[in-house]
């Protein structure tokens, strides 16, 4: 059973990395780019990790893997963010119908 639910998770796992491999690849612009690409590798990431915490037990193996889980989980949209404010506040702003720019003020 455990082997059943650890090949689970996996393949979640590669699915989201699939999923945001093909996002970064079709999506036309960097902001809908990044937002694919963390989201996916985030949850990607976070699966395939809990797939190796399940298939070595519960040891200190299992706790470092946590500690990684708990990082990324706070790293990578923190970090993601931060690259697509950077982005923004160097280029042309973005206007909405309105011709106003909703992050102007953020």
């Amino acid at each position: 059973m455990r082997i059943v639910i650890m090949g689970a998770l996996l393949m979640s796992g590669l699915f989201f990395f699939m999923v945001g491999t093909i996002g970064v690849l079709r999506f036309p612009d960097m902001y809908t780019r990044a937002h694919g690409a963390a989201k996916c590798d985030t949850l990607g990431a976070v699966l395939c990790l809990i797939s190796l915490m399940i298939y070595n037990g519960f040891n200190i193996v299992s706790l470092k893997l946590l500690l990684i889980i708990v990082f990324i989980w706070v790293t990578n949209p923190t970090a993601t963010h931060l690259i697509v404010k950077a982005k923004y506040g160097n280029e042309m702003k973005v206007k909405n119908k309105e011709g106003v720019d909703k992050i102007e003020n953020v």
